[in-house]
């Protein structure tokens, strides 16, 4: 069994003292320059105050208020020119952490902020779906993942490839992120969300603090309990986790893999996995039981993994669909009572609006039996493209149950534009979102 360090790592990366220094460093050459030119040329401006504002202004655009600059890439080497560097899930990669903060600091701009810097990465299989109306609705979810990236700005992957041709399935995901992970050195985090998965409250920020404090590197869905005590596969979901760009993290996902379909031991790790968690419904290893045996075997994981049940991190749709009305209702409850909420504004300010609703929601719980909108509804077992879905569920409600939950999301973003669906079951219907809506709404 893979040994993971407890103390690399603590702390999140944080890069912005070098970026200025580096930038430091310019605007002292730039001093130079100007006060030899000035000598030469005296030109007054408002006195030294005036050198003082442009100092003033360059370390607060550095350090404050940065813009990546896309287009400044420097000839020096990185771990890019690097001929060894493989991005395949059987290769590994030593000295991350390293080589990471090297980069940023010839890339300055990508420097404040870093810790905060997010990647989601998401896909499906390479052909199309077997499902008449699969390619629709997979569509219609990564439009709704895109939606959630761009009010927060945040970078999206959308992967449709096998990146190993033995990872499979639900294994496919690990050389995803393992390569977005080397593609994206700017990134503090890689958030894998299955295709199947909904974001159905548009508002709502991943809490970096809360997993930052501690210094956890991987962020999942569970419950201690349900793995150490009651011993069940499913004490926690894989099907959405956060993962720090760190070394630490590249070590993990070299284990994880090894007890996928790369293994020359894979048919053992399923049997043994069988022989722990009795409730496995199927022999053949997988992604979630793999990760739910690592940290059964070794609980000094979990000073490294997270595992969340504070809010929907991955919700159960059938639970969470058939409360999407009264939600509803409640938030326009809100609204009505508080003017500032139904004021028109522009999407690039729509975390502002969530701030200014976080009070009322004071009461609202997070989880379930609560009001407050669920963060991710997860339709596990629904096969969305393929059409097998579980004989548990009735082929219309997984179907239904997605438009309901794509369309509850999408009624917070078309807002912004201007429109709703007043009915959820109707995608093709909206109506407009009057000046003072909700008063004048559909609703």
């Amino acid at each position: 069994m893979a040994k993971f360090s407890t103390s690399s790592r603590n702390k999140p990366s944080n890069m912005t003292n070098d970026g200025c220094l580096y930038m430091g460093g310019a605007v002292f050459a730039f001093l130079l320059v100007w006060c030899g030119w000035s000598y030469a040329n005296p030109i007054v401006f408002g006195g030294n105050n005036f050198m003082l504002r442009i100092v003033s202004d360059m370390r607060s655009e550095c350090c404050t208020h940065p813009t990546p600059n896309l287009r400044f890439d420097p000839p020096d080497s990185t771990f890019y020119d690097d001929s060894e560097l493989r991005y395949s899930i059987d290769k590994k990669v030593t000295g991350w952490d390293d080589k990471r903060k090297e980069w940023l600091k010839r890339h300055p701009t990508f420097t404040a902020g870093s810790k905060d810097m997010i990647v989601m990465v998401t896909g499906s299989q390479p052909n199309p779906c077997q499902n008449p109306i699969g390619d629709h609705l997979l569509l219609r979810a990564f439009k709704n993942k895109v939606d959630y990236c761009r009010i927060h700005g945040y970078d999206v992957f959308y992967n449709n490839v096998l990146l190993h041709p033995r990872m499979k399935s639900y294994w496919a995901k690990l050389p995803v992120v393992k390569a977005a992970m080397l593609a994206h050195p700017e990134a503090e985090w890689i958030w894998w969300v299955d295709s199947d998965a909904v974001i159905t409250d548009m508002e709502y920020k991943l809490p970096l603090d809360r997993y930052n404090y501690k210094g956890h590197n991987l962020v999942v869905h569970g419950w201690p309990k349900l793995i150490y005590e009651e011993k069940s596969w499913t004490s926690l979901n894989a099907s959405v986790f956060l993962i720090r760009n760190c070394q630490w993290s590249m070590d993990f996902i070299d284990a994880w893999a090894n007890m996928g379909t790369i293994s020359p031991d894979y048919k053992k790790w399923g049997e043994i996995q069988r022989s722990v968690f009795k409730d496995k419904l199927f022999p053949e290893s997988n992604d979630q039981t793999a990760l739910i045996y690592l940290i059964y075997k070794d609980r000094r994981l979990t000073d490294k993994i997270y595992l969340e049940g504070e809010y929907y991190f991955k919700g159960y749709w059938v639970e969470i669909v058939p409360t999407y009305y009264n939600i509803t209702k409640k938030y326009v409850g809100i609204e009505r009572e508080d003017n500032l909420l139904r004021r028109r504004h522009a999407e690039k300010v729509s975390e502002q609006y969530a701030a200014f609703r976080e009070p009322h929601l004071k009461e609202a719980g997070n989880g379930r039996w609560c009001w407050r909108r669920p963060f991710i509804t997860h339709f596990t077992g629904c096969q969305p493209c393929s059409g097998n879905h579980n004989q548990i569920y009735a082929e219309e409600s997984c179907w239904n149950g997605m438009l309901k939950a794509l369309n509850f999301a999408d009624n917070q973003v078309l807002r912004k534009y201007g429109f709703v669906h007043p009915d959820l079951l109707d995608s093709k219907t909206v109506t407009d979102s009057l000046f003072d809506y909700p008063d004048e709404g559909p609703w």
